[in-house]
């Protein structure tokens, strides 16, 4: 097996032990019954797929035991797999091509956003990407000395401001200088808005303003970091930034160490955004590209 499915395995040993490998206990030479859909709908509600998802994975696998005359619950195995395969999408290919490309992240407190930061900042200059950061997360001051910390390490640039100060001012300096040092990509915090605080999101859209007025056209990506550890509860989280900003992507943080990765389905399907990485470990590269069938096959590695 290769480095890179090994990471997903790793990174997803959680959920397909404490949530999918329990579905793998229905499969058998047993016949399907009323009692093995109530098992199956219970335990994918538990996986964190969400009601309205797992009803929609339920209809259509139990269509195609009734189309294919399917008997034994061991005959479900290849059906569900097929059908949480089909909910996720192959995410876009993240064009880079604007220069500079400004990237924004956004997320509450405590969901990983800004080691994602670092681990984006450290993906793209192994690609040979310069890179400068903005700790715009002037609300926070550990924020701040963080993403300096992780700057230093990976020896990338950048911006901050002092603790208290205007978010829009460090977003439009970061801006700035990533014009003048002629880089390739600009990755700015921001603070970690709580969905209830509206004053907080009011100020998030000033950023996404300003850091327009600073170049034309930017941000170039905005996007939305959750913490796998949450399940459905980062989902309401998730609608109210989508209606403060224009969501791009997903980056789902802390898979490796969550049970909670069938919450990647129901981000798919009911906040319509590409997931565009997965957060699988505390390294910096292990940071990975979303691969939508590595997903699938690590979450349920307990099956096979």
């Amino acid at each position: 097996m290769n480095n890179a499915l090994d990471k997903w395995k790793q990174g997803l040993a959680k959920t397909s032990k404490a949530k999918f490998g329990q579905i793998a206990t229905i499969f058998g030479a047993t016949e399907i019954t009323s009692v093995t859909w109530d098992e199956l709908e219970a335990l994918l509600i538990q996986a964190d797929l969400g009601l309205e998802t797992t009803d929609i994975v339920l209809s259509a696998v139990e269509k195609r035991v009734n189309t294919q005359g399917l008997i034994k619950t061991q005959d479900l195995k290849e059906a569900l797999r097929d059908e949480l395969r089909s909910l996720l999408k192959t995410p876009p290919i993240i064009e880079l091509n604007t220069h500079p490309t400004v990237i924004l992240i956004v997320g509450v407190n405590g969901s990983g956003k800004t080691t994602s930061i670092a681990k984006l900042g450290y993906l793209y200059t192994q690609e040979g990407k310069q890179v400068i950061l903005g700790a715009a997360d002037t609300f926070r001051a550990a924020a701040v000395d963080q993403l300096e910390i992780w700057a230093k390490d990976i020896d990338l640039p950048i911006i901050s401001g002092q603790h208290g100060g205007d978010a829009g001012a460090v977003a439009y300096d970061t801006v700035k200088a990533g014009i003048a040092r002629d880089v390739d990509i600009v990755i700015i915090d921001t603070a970690g808005r709580l969905h209830t605080r509206f004053n907080l999101m009011e100020e998030l859209k000033k950023v996404y303003r300003v850091v327009g007025k600073a170049l034309p056209g930017a941000p170039d990506a905005v996007w939305l970091v959750m913490d796998a550890t949450t399940g459905q509860n980062a989902l309401q989280q998730a609608h109210a930034f989508k209606d403060a900003v224009r969501i791009t992507g997903v980056i789902l943080a802390k898979l490796d160490s969550s049970a909670r990765g069938g919450m990647a389905f129901a981000i798919q399907r009911e906040l319509d955004l590409p997931i565009l990485y997965a957060g699988l470990g505390e390294k910096y590269d292990d940071l990975q590209p979303f691969d939508p069938d590595a997903f699938v096959d690590g979450i349920l590695a307990e099956w096979n």
